[in-house]
């Protein structure tokens, strides 16, 4: 690993920087840096390989369906999230969605549903997907549209989802709709809908600047179980933020590991590359460039860390969370930036290490809820928890 030394941090047991330094050694000897042009192929590859090596029962909680603990533990995910996008973000990608597409099911799901699910998903022979956002439906979950109404013991599910991840190579998708109990967030379940299920298609696949199954679904009354819905009826809003709340500390965790490949690649180049009979590192404009990026890099680490061991102490993490996610991706962003500038002409090229990192950072700051939905959550909670008495 490039630099270990925070793995020492109060924050982790000597299991999590085991559990690091592990796959740092495995990511470096069966994973490549690039990906080629069929990148479904490559990221059901990456899915299998990763369930075959056991790195994707972190990704699921309880042991009975093969996950490595009764729960998910966070400490762990950030840290295998961290450590694959320093190797690939595609690796990262397949992993994340793994844990996030049957993170419902982790948390709500009937034993049955936990049965049949789960433990195809850490084996790698099933892949995930979470449909949430939908056109008019992006941070304001309220606004979705997709409906599913209940006809006897069977759901009929109408309506689009788009920017879902996995779409199109997923084996299962689980769908968030409009149930009516109640308006807005109130009124939205939770279901699980196979791939083959009659009424469901892949009608769009979208492309975006760092290449990933992308697409727009659509049901046309789509048929299933009654027994596929995850949870109670009316309670998929609160799944879907529970869901987030494990992952989202984990989106920072993979924004870290961008910014400390960045950071490895700026300090090479400006340590190898000569000019004017020294090297780029002994200009003191370089040397300032390097210090703040080294410095976000370990900020953003210790907001990320503390948020994810706050979680695993069963505490709200609600704003630490938030938080980390701004922090990490926006700080990784900055890093990446500079890291670009450091390889000058370069850094542009096409395929080059940071040119590739500039390209995959930049979705981070929009998914599991943009920056500006993350400064919204950060006030909303220091207003709330703000005493009246102090605000008078």
């Amino acid at each position: 690993m490039s630099d270990s030394h925070y793995l020492n941090w109060p924050f982790f047991e000597p299991r999590h920087g085991d559990l690091a330094r592990r796959l740092d050694a495995w990511a470096a000897e069966h994973i490549n840096q690039t990906h080629g042009d069929d990148v479904d192929a490559e990221c059901k590859a990456l899915v299998r390989s990763l369930g075959q090596a056991g790195w994707l029962q972190h990704a699921i909680g309880g042991t009975a369906y093969g996950g490595a603990g009764d729960s998910i533990d966070t400490r762990a995910i950030c840290l295998i999230r961290e450590t694959l996008a320093r190797h690939n973000g595609l690796a990262d990608f397949a992993f994340a969605m793994q844990g996030l597409g049957s993170g419902a099911i982790s948390l709500a799901g009937t034993d049955a549903q936990k049965q049949h699910y789960l433990p195809r998903v850490a084996r790698g022979e099933a892949i995930a997907a979470f449909a949430l956002s939908e056109p008019d439906a992006g941070s304001d979950v309220g606004a979705l549209q997709c409906r599913a109404e209940v006809e006897g013991d069977e759901v009929v599910l109408n309506g689009s989802k788009t920017w879902i991840s996995n779409g199109g190579i997923a084996d299962f998708y689980v769908v968030f709709a409009r149930t009516g109990e109640a308006p807005g967030p109130r009124g939205i379940s939770a279901f699980i809908v196979d791939a083959d299920t009659p009424g469901f298609e892949v009608t769009e696949r979208i492309q975006v600047i760092a290449p990933h199954p992308l697409a727009t679904l659509q049901f046309t009354n789509c048929r299933i179980p009654l027994a596929q819905r995850v949870g109670a009826p009316a309670e998929g809003f609160k799944i879907a933020m529970r869901t987030l709340d494990v992952f989202r500390t984990s989106v920072a965790a993979a924004s870290l590991g961008f910014a400390r490949r960045a950071l490895d690649e700026a300090l090479h180049r400006a340590t190898t590359r000569k000019m004017f009979n020294q090297t780029l590192a002994d200009f003191q404009l370089t040397q300032a460039k390097l210090a703040q990026m080294a410095t976000t890099v370990d900020s953003t680490a210790l907001l990320t860390y503390r948020a994810a061991w706050q979680r695993d102490q069963g505490r709200n993490v609600t704003r630490e969370a938030a938080m980390a996610k701004m922090s990490a991706t926006e700080g990784a962003q900055q890093v990446i930036d500079a890291a670009v500038q450091i390889w000058g002409g370069l850094g542009v090229v096409s395929g080059q290490t940071v040119e590739r990192l500039y390209r995959e950072i930049r979705s981070l700051r929009i998914y599991e809820g943009a920056t500006e939905v993350q400064q919204l959550i950060i006030a909303r909670e220091l207003l709330r928890d703000f005493p009246a008495t102090q605000a008078s």
